[in-house]
């Protein structure tokens, strides 16, 4: 409370509870009168009075909570058909069968001609394919490239980040030594599992602030990451051996090279680790699950013949109605239940009557109470609920305005995923082929600015969805007509692939095609039969 004033002392002094009433409304009214204190940062409003809250840090809110959150995340894909959908419909509409490189060489820069940089990205498109499309890729050679993408996307979507170590490994017949290894969120942790956020020893080592595994500088800038040796949360971590921490560096001491990747998309600055896509639903996520088994319960139990038996006195003898054989019973064991088959004939005593149960399942109202739940799910993971449930019921209209809505989404979450995943790895192996000669790239090693030009790329993946592609077509070429968009874009955004492959395709089929013709008209086309010239057959 502010201090009083003049005219509140003298009152005071006379009438002190009536000066106490005058300055208590004076603060009330101080509250009520600034902004936002009388809206969302009020604390008089019976309103707003049970919200309680208290404001952290990144550290805090975000990172404090993560283990909580990420066993959560991985229970609800698991279990909650919901969740598991919504990860699902993301991973294919953003990466699908994994993102495809499409070299854009900055040939003026580098005083290339167009067919010469057309020449140099085929090359590296066929080298690429060479690493990228076998499992000796993946340092567990288990995935190709494209696999480990999607394993990636999901991983960052589940457990809020993903990790990716280069190591380079040689192999028999692989021409590349370039390895890609996958690290689940919880391995990288703080050693002991404890945060250190001042300047301490760790393992001989000087560190000045760790947390969740992300060491910083006294600058804040990541400089190394902390990777237990096994999984924390492994029931058998403790047989071979106790958990041990290697601390990679971020970037090569001396090349600057990425030694570790981290996918993960920022909320807040100075946050250091990933927050679950599904974090802000799994509230409702969860009861959403809940209600759903509730009901399908009660759904089950209420199709099943049941009736309850009232008695004016106890029967005797056998048990009523046809009786499910012991060895075929579900609950044998428990005496106190019956198990009736299905048309059970009811043979009552005399003083008995039967009432059936009436449970008023299927409940009519879940269908309309679960798409609301889902809608509000939908909205905050930007899932259209028609996308998310896979129901295009209302206009060509709306469901165009979803699926372009969603779209937009796919577009950012691809972008980011480029920028933290594909690119880097694109670039690692562009380097490598360059510095073992599998690919000419003069000038790569003497100036970044020339690097640039040589690794720049575009990345093509699942095509939108077309509701009417005639009409999507037509759009199309009016849009490369009037200089809005190129062949190659709309190519890439119809159906992924490439503008140039497809006009290269088309120069061989149209050859084929004008040999068969004019075979054709030669009248030289080949017997079924023999295989020889018709003409010689008829000769013969």
């Amino acid at each position: 409370m502010g201090k009083m004033n003049l005219m509140d002392r003298a009152i005071a002094a006379v009438a002190p509870e009536h000066a106490l009433r005058r300055a208590a409304a004076r603060e009330s009214l101080r509250f009520i009168n600034s902004g936002y204190g009388n809206y969302g940062a009020s604390t008089t409003k019976k309103s707003m009075r049970g919200w309680q809250f208290a404001g952290g840090s990144a550290k805090e809110d975000i990172e404090d909570n993560l283990k909580t959150l990420r066993e959560r995340s991985r229970d609800a894909y698991m279990g909650v058909p919901i969740a598991t959908g919504a990860l699902k419909t993301l991973r294919t509409n953003v990466v699908a069968g994994g993102l495809t490189p499409s070299p854009q060489i900055d040939a003026d820069f580098l005083g290339m001609t167009p067919e010469q940089a057309n020449d140099l990205q085929m090359q590296i498109i066929r080298e690429f394919s060479l690493w990228a499309d076998s499992p000796l890729c993946d340092a567990d050679r288990m995935d190709n490239f494209y696999k480990l993408q999607q394993l990636a996307f999901l991983a960052y979507m589940m457990n809020g980040d993903a990790f990716a170590v280069l190591p380079m490994r040689e192999s028999v017949g692989q021409p590349y030594d370039l390895r890609v290894q996958l690290i689940e969120a919880d391995r990288v942790c703080s050693p002991d599992q404890e945060d250190r956020l001042f300047s301490c020893i760790v393992d001989d080592k000087a560190v000045e602030s760790i947390v969740q595994g992300v060491e910083t500088d006294s600058n804040g800038m990541v400089i190394a990451y902390w990777i237990c040796n096994q999984h924390p949360l492994s029931s058998l971590y403790a047989l071979p051996e106790p958990l041990k921490w290697q601390r990679v560096e971020a970037y090569g001491a001396t090349t600057g090279r990425r030694n570790i990747l981290h996918i993960m998309n920022r909320e807040r600055s100075g946050q250091r680790r990933g927050v679950p896509l599904l974090a802000p639903v799994l509230e409702a996520l969860k009861q959403l699950g809940r209600y759903t088994d509730a009901e399908i319960t009660a759904a089950v139990i209420s199709a099943m013949f049941t009736v309850f038996i009232t008695k004016d006195n106890p029967s005797v003898g056998r048990p009523l109605g046809e009786v499910i054989p012991t060895n075929q019973q579900i609950d044998a064991a428990d005496r106190g239940t019956i198990e009736l088959g299905s048309g059970a004939i009811i043979d009552l005593n005399e003083g008995e009557k039967v009432e059936f149960a009436d449970p008023k399942h299927p409940n009519t109202g879940f269908d309309n109470f679960s798409a609301a739940i889902i809608k509000q799910i939908a909205a905050a993971l930007e899932i259209p609920s028609e996308v998310l449930m896979k129901q295009f019921t209302a206009s060509y209209s709306a469901a165009r305005g979803a699926l372009n809505e969603f779209w937009r989404t796919c577009d950012m979450m691809r972008s980011w995923f480029v920028d933290d995943f594909c690119q880097p790895i694109y670039e690692e192996w562009l380097t490598e082929a360059v510095a073992n000669g599998r690919v000419s790239a003069p000038g790569f090693f003497d100036d970044p600015a020339i690097r640039k030009a040589y690794t720049s790329c575009t990345w093509n993946g699942p095509a939108r969805t077309n509701l009417n592609p005639v009409q999507e077509v037509d759009a199309a070429v009016k849009r490369v007509d009037a200089g809005f968009s190129t062949a190659d874009q709309e190519t890439a955004t119809m159906n992924g692939g490439s503008y140039a492959m497809n006009i290269r395709q088309r120069v061989i089929e149209a050859k084929m095609k004008k040999e068969v013709d004019d075979i054709a008209k030669e009248g030289n086309v080949p017997n079924r039969e023999s295989g020889g010239n018709p003409a010689d057959q008829n000769s013969k």
